[in-house]
């Protein structure tokens, strides 16, 4: 069975989606639709921004959506999911990909998603941080113990866990953890503690938004970020979907569960080979590549 895989923010790179643009009369008319539906020019800052333009969360996460799908499109017959997840953002692709949302639909939301981040970010100083070579258990038990936000917000895969939180409840945290024996615990370059309690201002106007679109019943089953579990049913899609902003992502469990129903390969769509290393990691006897055109 192949499962495929739609990565999350930071696995943007400048010039992406540009061949698809040039290569693909279908890539070119949905591009230019996103452009209509974003009110910019979201392919201006792709083909030809900088990596700096690029990192804006209004930008990036709108953007690498727009890879993933519009890369899923072009592939045509040669498509064909038996399973679905994606990375946080990557789940919004995963459902368009798997039918449970039109493409307007799906960039509208993840729109809709990258500004309200962004304004629950500027509400409060907060941060990730990535937590190298220690057990998950280890890690929660010294979040649980500090001051302060700091939760276990990406479950990568063994070994690789992000916490997220108020900046000096992760600063706290990173010193524990190194003290507990952590390879490392570094504090990442992002503008927000996303998948914490920190974003329930953006889990609550997104949830509208959710609320507000209408969901298909899906083509194959999802893998959500918040249950792990293989889903087919559009309302407890979007029930997942709206607890996704606070809640981890479980990105080891998902992986493992889709694995124990069959999966034999894993295809990442969209920008990045990122997905692919974690795959590998959590299962060694995966096959893993990217999709690829023709």
């Amino acid at each position: 069975m192949n499962a495929y895989v739609f990565p999350g923010q930071g696995a943007q790179f400048v010039g992406m989606g540009l061949d698809l643009y040039e290569g693909h009369p279908q890539a070119q008319e949905l591009f230019e639709r996103a452009n209509e539906i974003l009110g910019f020019s979201i392919t201006d800052i792709m083909f030809e921004g900088t990596a700096e333009d690029l990192k804006q969360t209004k930008v990036t996460q709108p953007a690498i959506f727009l890879h993933s799908v519009i890369l899923s499109k072009v592939l045509g017959d040669a498509f064909q999911p038996d399973m679905v997840a994606g990375h946080s953002l990557g789940e919004f692709s995963a459902l368009v990909a798997n039918g449970t949302l039109n493409f307007e639909d799906g960039l509208k939301l993840v729109s809709q998603r990258a500004q309200a981040m962004q304004k629950a970010c500027e509400l409060q100083p907060s941060t990730m941080a990535a937590v190298l070579g220690l057990e998950d258990k280890i890690v929660e038990e010294i979040c649980n113990g500090v001051d302060g936000i700091v939760v276990p917000a990406n479950y990568n895969c063994p070994g690789q866990l992000v916490i997220s939180g108020e900046v000096a409840a992760i600063d706290v945290a990173c010193e524990k953890l190194k003290e507990a024996g952590a390879r490392r615990a570094l504090v990442l370059p992002v503008g927000g503690a996303f998948h914490s309690p920190l974003m329930e201002p953006a889990r609550e106007e997104l949830a509208t938004a959710i609320d507000n679109t209408n969901f298909h019943e899906p083509n194959c089953p999802v893998y959500q970020n918040v249950t792990t579990k293989g889903v087919t049913v559009s309302k407890e899609i979007k029930e997942n979907l709206i607890a996704q902003l606070t809640a981890p992502v479980k990105w080891t469990q998902s992986v493992q569960n889709m694995v124990a129903d069959g999966a034999k390969s894993f295809v990442e769509v969209g920008p990045g080979k990122v997905l692919q290393g974690l795959v590998r990691k959590i299962d060694s006897t995966m096959e893993t590549s990217s999709a690829q055109l023709g």
